[in-house]
This record gives structure tokens, C-alpha cells and sequence, in this order.
């Protein structure tokens, strides 16, 4: 069973439509903050590996959208790691109303690590012991 983060936050007026939808774009960055705080679960944080020169570009993002989601509604975003690589991680993701745990939307990204110069670069062995 892989470890799984839950982020859980209100949606945001900024982030809806005229009739409190949330827009799709907006997913995406609900996918990173899910990311970020998995990242946080784990031990480690973005901002630290980018200051020890490394950086996550994505490579595919696949987002299945399957219910709205609403001005001020309570979600939260399952995230867990699917596949770790020498060079590339993969992550998925639910997100889900949580007070009912209805799921709106699931997700897959996919990772390469570069370095500051952008070349293409292993994960650090750091990462290494929560990427099993």
C-alpha cells in the first residue's frame, strides 16, 4: 500500500466562474499543492530541492474531470507515488468534497529531474529513502 498525503483546503472565489464553478485550469495548481505538501508528508520540501539545484519539470499531466466543484466547497487531494525512477517520478491523485468524499476529478503526472542547467539529471539520493 502506498503512503498517500491528503491536503485538504476550501476552493476560492478567485477560482470559480460566474456561477461558482471552479474553473478547469485550476485543478492543476490543486495537483501541485497536493504535491508540495505529499513532498512535506515526506519528509523533504520542493523548496529544498530546488535550492540543492534540482528541478521537477512535468512531462505529461492527465487530468479526468468527473463532478464540479463549487465556490467555498472543502476538498481534499489524495496524492501518492506510482512510480519512482532513476530520473522520473510518476504521481496520481484523487480529489475529493470532504464532507461527502464524492470523488470530482482523478490525476496523473509524470516528472523528469533536471539540474540548473536543465539537463536531464538523476534524483538526488536524499529523495531515495521515501521514494520506496
Amino acid at each position: 500500500m502506498p503512503f498517500i498525503a491528503e491536503t485538504t483546503f476550501h476552493v476560492r472565489y478567485v477560482e470559480t466562474d460566474a456561477q461558482g464553478v471552479v474553473n478547469h485550469a485550476h485543478y492543476v495548481s490543486y495537483l501541485e499543492e497536493g504535491r508540495s505538501d505529499y513532498l512535506r508528508q515526506r519528509g523533504s520540501s520542493y523548496a529544498n530541492f530546488e535550492r540543492d539545484g534540482y528541478f521537477l519539470a512535468v512531462t505529461d499531466l492527465n487530468v479526468r474531470y468527473l463532478k464540479a466543484i463549487h465556490y467555498d466547497n472543502k476538498i481534499t487531494v489524495r496524492t501518492w507515488l506510482t512510480e519512482a525512477r532513476s530520473r522520473t517520478l510518476t504521481f496520481q491523485y484523487e480529489i475529493r468534497h470532504t464532507e461527502t468524499d464524492e470523488l470530482h476529478a482523478t490525476a496523473i503526472t509524470k516528472h523528469i529531474c533536471l539540474n540548473r542547467t536543465g539537463a536531464v539529471t538523476r534524483i538526488p539520493e536524499s529523495w531515495a529513502q521515501w521514494m520506496d
